[in-house]
């Protein structure tokens, strides 16, 4: 059994391990990319990095200690829905990752449906290119909000520290794998994305058009978003332009700018050159099949 003690034994080896993680995929996308970049690595990079520590702090500072206090008094009290269930069992941790990760989905889909929480959010969609950097690309006070979240999340559920443990490994490498510009072959990854989220599958959730945005909203598992008719397979990749149109130029994605986009008055996200980006030609649609597309 792990206590609640071990947490932060397992976050040094859970670090370690998603650090190679990491490294694999960037080093595996760009020797074989499924999309060409259309900005300079390495100056996307730079900002990348840096908003990526700020975020790991603003974790560990703030996410972390909320989700511990509330797994303790959960413990302490027997709240939460797991309380209902065997203690322990592989019954109750499968039960506790599923509704994790369903939480996470809706957690994801209000940080695009509510105006407030967007603004946050689309400095991690205004990325102009989309790589394994981008999975930790976050404005910070989305991060220290998002404990508020946690803190629901976990008191509702009844999360033990096996179950955190394990679902927040996945949960980042999962991140990772998504985000990352990987080239697999188009049948693996629909053989894949039968369960689980995929580059091409996100790729298109990171698209300039506003309906593609707002579809494919998963984090572990690809089909919440089947179940809740949010699934979009069947764009062409080379087809897809990355981030959002309203703020495409490089100035905005200075680390300075990204900092204050948030706080400054919003553009039409979904314009650009008097252009309006809110659904794709049907010309770009492969009408053959509904998966994913080469």
């Amino acid at each position: 059994m792990i206590s609640l003690s071990d947490i932060p034994k397992f976050q040094l080896f859970s670090a370690l391990s998603l650090a190679i993680i990491y490294v694999f995929l960037l080093l595996i996308e760009y020797k074989n990319p499924l999309r060409k970049p259309v900005r300079r690595l390495m100056n996307r990079w730079i900002i990348n990095f840096t908003l990526s520590i700020m975020v790991y702090f603003t974790a560990k500072t703030v996410v972390v200690p909320v989700a511990q206090f509330t797994i303790n008094f959960n413990q302490l009290h027997g709240y939460g829905l797991l309380s209902l269930l065997p203690a322990h069992s592989l019954f109750q941790w499968l039960v506790g990752f599923m509704l994790m990760d369903l939480t996470f989905y809706y957690w994801h889909r209000l940080n695009h449906e509510i105006p407030l929480l967007w603004r946050f959010h689309n400095v991690h969609h205004a990325d102009p290119d989309l790589d394994v950097t981008t999975s930790m690309r976050f404005h910070v006070i989305e991060i220290a909000y998002s404990s508020v979240f946690r803190l629901i999340q976990i008191a509702i559920i009844g999360i033990d520290p096996l179950i955190f443990i394990t679902y927040e490994f996945i949960f980042q490498a999962s991140t990772y794998f998504q985000h990352s510009n990987t080239h697999l072959s188009l049948k693996l990854e629909r053989i894949l994305n039968k369960i689980i989220v995929t580059p091409r599958m996100h790729g298109i959730h990171h698209s300039s058009y506003m309906d593609e945005t707002n579809r494919n909203y998963g984090v572990v598992f690809s089909f919440w978003d089947k179940i809740h008719n949010t699934l979009k397979g069947n764009v062409y990749q080379n087809s897809i332009t990355i981030g959002v149109p309203a703020y495409l130029n490089p100035s905005d994605n200075t680390l300075v700018n990204l900092l204050l986009m948030p706080f400054r008055p919003q553009r039409s996200y979904w314009q650009f050159k008097n252009q309006s980006f809110l659904s794709r030609p049907s010309d770009q649609l492969d009408k053959t099949s509904e998966e994913l597309s080469e």
